[in-house]
């Protein structure tokens, strides 16, 4: 009888010393365990295999991610600022400097999903650029020229332009102004992949067209850049006052497919960036360490933004291959985030 007493204790003492072995363990695995993540995303569709890569980062690390929520550009910036919501992966700077004085009261810009391969501008189909010897939207102050992009027969070029509260709608009213083609240019603000592929079937039919796109963007890949259509130039580098600083980085170098070299596109190339809530950010070390660390390569973005316009929108499955692919790399960023939370 009293070797089975001694034996319980021993036992419970074994089960205690186990059970306390593993714990810094578990707790080093899933830092994020029993923390909820409110996540946002951007309204731009193309901007969403990211985010879904992002949300099931965090959940490898224990994090219950929340959303992400479908967000145009000001409420987000409101939220995130509020800690309605914690982070999102859609920032584009410097397009969305116009925020910063809404945002960095309660929220800040960490790591970078991309650097510097964000393009913006403006695109031409390629027979009219030949046809009309189109350079720069100064161009279409031509009668001829407007005539031609003219879809809707009110006398202007019809331009595939951005939705209201999208940062490039900004950037765009601002060259309409600008450059004085109010009289001579319309944006059309609608639905921008509706938009797009009106103006991709009226290509189709031969017709010539008139957009703006950014990369990465599933434009790029239904219409080539040198082969379907041509960047255009800007008469002059004209950037919103907020912007005006960044002059130079609106001419760059090597752009494929543009009219020019080097190609002025009037918009400076941007990064795709994380920004996240300071004090969801100052509680969870782990996060910031994984947003520092991890990055998609612009070329995995390209490929998928065209899967889906081809009518492949598993996201969730495209960004569960993408870390397995990448696997890797991955648990590289995911063992700095858990060495970050101890």
């Amino acid at each position: 009888m009293f070797t089975v007493k001694k034996a319980v204790p021993a036992f419970a003492a074994a089960a205690l010393m186990s059970a306390g072995s593993f714990a810094p363990a578990i707790a080093q695995d899933q830092p994020g365990e029993g923390t909820t993540v409110q996540m946002a995303r951007a309204t731009w569709d193309t901007g969403w295999f990211h985010a879904e890569i992002y949300k099931q980062l965090l959940e490898e690390l224990g994090y219950t991610v929340e959303g992400p929520t479908t967000l145009d550009n000001p409420p987000f910036y409101q939220a995130v600022t509020q800690g309605d919501v914690d982070l999102w992966v859609n920032g584009w700077f410097p397009l969305h400097n116009t925020y910063r004085s809404t945002f960095e009261s309660g929220a800040e810009v960490v790591g970078a999903v991309a650097e510097g391969g964000a393009l913006e501008g403006y695109l031409v189909d390629k027979a009219s650029v030949e046809e009309f010897d189109i350079q720069t939207l100064d161009d279409f102050k031509r009668d001829e020229v407007k005539e031609a992009f003219d879809r809707n027969g009110d006398g202007k070029a019809d331009l595939v332009a951005c939705p209201p509260g999208w940062g490039c709608e900004v950037n765009i009213e601002h060259h309409l102004d600008a450059y004085d083609l109010r009289d001579h240019v319309n944006p059309i603000k609608a639905g921008y992949s509706a938009s797009m592929a009106d103006a991709i079937a009226a290509y189709e039919n031969g017709e010539s067209i008139l957009f703006y796109t950014w990369t990465p963007n599933w434009t790029v890949n239904e219409l080539v850049p040198g082969e379907d259509v041509m960047w255009i130039e800007v008469p002059e580098v004209d950037l919103p006052e907020d912007m005006s600083d960044l002059e130079d980085a609106a001419t760059l170098e090597g752009v494929e497919g543009c009219v020019a070299d080097p190609c002025t596109l009037g918009f400076p190339a941007n990064d795709i960036v994380p920004v996240v809530n300071s004090s969801f950010l100052g509680e969870n070390p782990a996060v910031e360490s994984l947003l520092q660390a991890a990055s998609i390569p612009l070329a995995d973005v390209f490929a998928q933004n065209a899967a889906m316009n081809e009518g492949d929108d598993d996201i969730e499955q495209q960004a569960a291959d993408w870390i397995e692919n990448n696997r890797d790399m991955v648990d590289g960023w995911l063992d700095e985030a858990r060495s970050a939370a101890n």
